[in-house]
């Protein structure tokens, strides 16, 4: 085997500047495309790929013409209803719904006041006022925005120092028609398969939405940026933040930029340093950092090639890469550097190839390993997981091929020089060998504790969490997320369907409306239409409006919801101003009488086309500690099925609450049990490697202990598993099962020598063991840097990152040798 390796490098490198040009060029190519890289942090990025839900929320947004929107929150530094204030808020208006892409602006100033005076229903259409008009009695108009069922909590504080205005953004229909058409084929082909013609309809479609999306997002920004423009001439006056999700989608994306550029560079110097106190020789900084960054230009430019997008979790794909190479890289070095001060007359290029070749079958077992473990997450259902997980499946491989080409051919390149060995000085890994040889029942003992406690951290996982809690306090999206969840209501959507229930035989026999004709309209598509059967307008009845009062109550009751708007929030407005109950016939009465932006505003957006399904929607506090998603929607559906009575094919979920809740779900069950079946594997490559399934099983225990003990930190610290999190068990396991290959590789070879463990545990320490302790150590202190970012999964991936390879580290410095001296593996 050797031979045949050493064959193999030796004719490779042959000629170490046409293998070390080929390689550049090759790496520039790709880097040539790295402009055509993109970011996405849009809402689709966060929902589970596939799922039902996310049609029904799509459809639902058609069905009652819901816009994207962005949120305002003005709180002047005077009186809200004074002259000042409101021509001020008017003119904020008008400015923002002159911005190309704006379909409306709906403030204070444009919604019908139904209380400033009381008005009749047979006068609908003449007596309902606005805020804007100069006989108003704006004192009356204060305590409707305070107190109607319509608007409280809605468009102005509960003291009143508040207000917001809603930016309604025109419905891009290119974007959903190019989604409709790439969604629809991909259902068919996860279905029952594609066709050659309908597999190149597919890819053209892919492409075709991508591209669309880029040029979306990019929109997108822009008019953020304009909108953002426009509030600073308005600070002065007042105190402003700017919410919504296309905002927090285009700040996500500016936090992802500012982290790779400020802290990518940070974390390079930083990696520099400590490489130059470890190694004190420009060549053994230079060609390491060199073949890292070849690397990550390679791979981003096949990503942008092939049209990847980067997301908040695959934006740490280039850190990861970093580590990966580095970690090859120091391996290789640090076993160079014991060839040369073992034969000090050996030639560089022997010097090169001995190396190669010795360290050639750990390294490829080590990619081999790291990349089932990031394959694991190619099983997600989350389109950014799935992506990441590709991205380092063939980052790991690309990784491999730089430190096994860049570096070698560098390195023969470069002349020779002499010994760089002190053996005066002890290594600090030497300590840790003493501690095992002489301390070996404590390290046992310890983390046997530790298990146990892991144990018990994972059990109390918990996938919940608030998305608030992913930005720094004195960030614009925390800030404004806490006015608008403290002062207007809610911020998270959740829309509740009650379908009406199928019609009887007693009411086909009597399909006719009574009051047909009466009040015939010329709109052709009236959603209040009845002639068809009395159970075709089931909601727009008395019964109905009854019902929904019950369940809007319910909801609205509820600690984790704020503002919730339904038919019931109109039916209560109308019996105020009526002073008595309503029947069908004053119902019927206030359809003739409503006007047609009202009717839109207050009716339609609640009220299907056909009139058989209602919608109530909800706004949950996104900033409440109490809030347990799944167990919101259960206690949801447990009232609508058990208490009210209706069967559940007649109750639907939906709204971004819903669409982040499955994802969550997804990942606690499908990531934890695929942690299991890649244990199982690597298990299994072990046995391959060592030809022994007793090695393999003493290999995988300090990984088992290393992977509990991020996830019980985890649990334990009350950091929630979710999307960004859920790859830091994969980055354990794939990066920490490469000590135990390298030490029980060391270790077998070492331990021919003489046979005795205990010698053999000495001498791997100071040798393998250093190069472990060395890559460990500069990428925990690099990652270190990243706990400064304001964004906090980046914070978390940071500091967790590190704490996985220092558990790592341990387990392989400590509890591996002492469970090999233990329980002898190898022989007596």
């Amino acid at each position: 085997m050797h031979n045949r390796l050493g064959r193999f490098f030796t004719t490779l490198f042959r000629y170490p500047l046409l293998v070390l040009i080929s390689v550049l060029v090759a790496v520039l190519l790709l880097a040539s495309q790295i402009p055509r890289l993109t970011l996405d942090a849009s809402a689709e990025s966060l929902v589970l790929e596939g799922d039902q839900a996310l049609e029904l929320f799509r459809e639902v947004n058609k069905r009652y013409g819901s816009e994207s929107f962005l949120l305002v929150t003005y709180a002047p530094d005077a009186e809200l209803y004074s002259d000042a204030v409101l021509g001020r808020l008017a003119g904020l208006r008008d400015e923002l719904a002159a911005l190309p892409g704006v379909t409306s602006v709906t403030s204070i100033l444009d919604v019908p006041l139904l209380y400033s005076p009381p008005v009749s229903l047979s006068n609908l259409d003449r007596d309902i006022r606005y805020l804007h008009e100069p006989d108003v009695n704006r004192e009356l108009a204060a305590r409707e925005f305070r107190e109607s069922p319509l608007y409280r909590q809605l468009l102005t504080s509960k003291d009143g120092g508040t207000t917001a205005l809603q930016i309604n953004l025109q419905r891009d229909e290119g974007y959903f028609e190019r989604l409709d058409a790439r969604d629809s084929l991909r259902e068919k082909q996860h279905r029952e398969g594609l066709s050659g013609q309908e597999s190149a309809a597919l890819k053209q479609a892919e492409k075709a939405f991508r591209d669309y999306a880029v040029t979306a997002n990019e929109r997108q920004r822009d008019l953020v940026s304009a909108v953002r423009l426009i509030l600073d001439g308005h600070r002065d006056h007042a105190t402003i933040f700017l919410g919504g999700v296309p905002m927090i989608a285009t700040d996500m994306i500016a936090f992802i930029e500012n982290d790779l550029l400020i802290f990518g560079g940070a974390t390079v110097l930083f990696i520099i340093v400590l490489m130059a106190v470890i190694f004190r020789r420009l060549r053994w900084i230079v060609l390491p950092l060199a073949t890292c960054l070849l690397a990550a230009s390679a791979m981003l430019g096949f990503i942008a090639w092939i049209e990847w997008q980067l997301t908040v979790i695959s934006s740490n794909f280039v850190a990861l890469l970093l580590i990966i190479t580095l970690s090859v890289s120091i391996h290789l070095v640090v076993r160079f550097r014991e060839y040369q001060q073992e034969t000090p007359d050996a030639s560089q290029r022997a010097l090169v190839i001995r190396t190669l070749v010795f360290m050639a079958k750990p390294c490829l077992y080590t990619s081999l390993t790291t990349l089932v473990a990031f394959a694991s997450l190619v099983v997600s259902g989350i389109r950014p997981v799935i992506d990441f997980g590709w991205m380092m499946t063939i980052g790991v491989l690309a990784a491999l091929l730089a430190a096994f080409t860049i570096l070698p051919a560098g390195l023969m390149l470069l002349p020779r020089i002499r010994s760089e060995f002190r053996p005066r000085y002890r290594p600090l890994t030497h300590y840790f060998a003493r501690i095992t040889d002489h301390h070996g029942t404590a390290v046992l003992t310890v983390s046997a504790a530790l298990l146990v406690l892991a144990a018990v951290g994972i059990s109390r996982l918990q996938v919940e969490n608030r998305f608030i809690d992913y930005f720094h306090e004195t960030t614009e999206i925390y800030q404004g997320m806490v006015v608008i969840d403290r002062e207007l209501g809610g911020t998270i959507p959740l829309d509740v369907l009650l379908t009406a229930p199928e019609p009887t035989a007693a009411s086909e026999t009597n399909s006719e409306d009574p009051f047909a004709g009466a009040f015939d309209e010329a709109t052709g598509d009236d959603p209040f239409a009845t002639t068809a059967a009395p159970q075709a307008g089931y909601w727009y009845s008395r019964s109905g409006l009854e019902e929904l009062t019950r369940v809007h109550r319910f909801l609205e009751a509820l600690d984790e919801t704020g503002k919730v708007l339904s038919l019931a929030s109109l039916y209560a407005v109308l019996k105020d101003i009526s002073g008595d109950e309503l029947d069908d016939f004053q119902l019927a009465l206030v359809r003739k009488n409503l006007p047609e932006d009202v009717r839109r505003q207050l009716v339609q957006s609640y009220l299907a086309p056909g009139g058989n399904e209602a919608r109530l929607n909800v706004r949950v506090m996104e900033t409440s500690r109490s809030l347990k998603r799944e167990a919101l929607l259960e206690k949801i559906q447990g009232f609508l099925v058990d208490e009210m009575g209706y069967p559940p094919q007649r109750v639907h979920m939906t709204g971004m609450l819903v669409l982040y809740n499955n994802m969550l779900q997804s990942l606690f069950v499908s990531q934890i049990a695929t942690l299991g079946a890649v244990f199982i594997a690597i298990t299994l490559m072990f046995t391959l490697l060592f030809r022994s399934l007793y090695l393999a099983l003493i290999a995988i225990a300090p990984n088992l202990l290393a992977a509990g003990t991020v996830l019980g930190v985890m649990g334990w610290t009350g950091i929630p598993l979710d999307m960004m999190t859920i790859t830091i068990a994969a980055i354990t396991v794939g990066i920490g099962v490469d000590h135990s290959i390298h030490y029980i590789h060391r270790f077998r070879n070492e331990f021919a020598r003489d046979h005795d463990y205990r010698a053999t545990l000495y001498r791997c320490h100071a040798s393998i063991g250093r190069a472990m302790f060395y890559t460990s150590v500069i990428i925990i202190a690099g990652f270190a840097i990243l706990a400064l970012s304001n964004f906090t999964p980046t914070l978390y991936f940071g500091l967790l990152t590190g704490l996985a390879m220092l558990s790592a580290l341990l387990g392989a410095l400590l509890l591996l040798p002492k469970l090999l001296v233990l329980l002898k593996p190898l022989g007596k």
